[in-house]
């Protein structure tokens, strides 16, 4: 049996809604319908896994998931800029939020930067287990990107350039002794859904 990894992007938080640094929030009401509505989509799974904060538990527990938290799925830590909006950083600190969308080793927040949030992802995966199956694990859109820039060798500098929409799905497979990327960014739930049974 080939080796499947789905990682699975949070359901919408009023983070999410506002552009905004994530505390560690709930998902608003409907952001949990439509994980809900998203129930029995993944079919097969061997294990499933989640990032630790309250909106990756929720959103397990209402795609009827029981899963592991792992510390490596934890989201990009902002520092002094989590739990207030893009608009708030932007008013108070353009240049630091600038350097920050341009520059992977800058922390003007004082928390991780998008170079140490990578050799983090990069360390999860190269200490993966691997095994026959499929695992799905529940996570935030930072740690998608980072895993789709280590299959694809990207160079930092393209964080930003990939879209991970609440809710949506992301395919590896592992295959003569690396990942590939099969599918991303389409959506768990409604048009498109057709990929979670691959």
């Amino acid at each position: 049996m080939t080796e499947r990894l789905v990682l699975i992007a949070h359901a919408p938080t009023s983070a999410t809604h506002g552009a905004g640094f994530a505390a560690d929030e709930s998902l608003t009401p409907s952001g949990r319908s439509s994980a809900e509505a998203a129930r029995g989509r993944l079919r097969r799974i061997r294990q499933a896994l989640r990032g630790p904060e309250t909106r990756c538990e929720e959103t397990c527990a209402a795609l009827g998931l029981t899963a592991g938290a792992g510390e490596e799925l934890r989201d990009l830590d902002v520092g002094s800029w989590r739990g207030r909006s893009l608009e708030q950083v932007q008013a108070e600190d353009p240049a630091g939020l600038l350097a920050w969308l341009t520059d992977p080793g800058a922390s003007p927040h004082g928390g991780e930067t998008i170079n140490g949030m990578l050799e983090r992802v990069a360390g999860w995966m190269d200490a993966w287990p691997h095994e026959p199956g499929r695992v799905a694990v529940i996570t935030h859109p930072a740690v998608i990107r980072a895993v789709v820039l280590r299959v694809l060798c990207a160079p930092a500098t393209a964080f930003w350039n990939l879209d991970v929409p609440p809710l949506s799905q992301t395919w590896l497979s592992w295959n003569g002794g690396k990942w590939r990327l099969r599918e991303t960014g389409h959506p768990l739930a409604g048009e498109g859904a057709d990929l979670a049974d691959r």
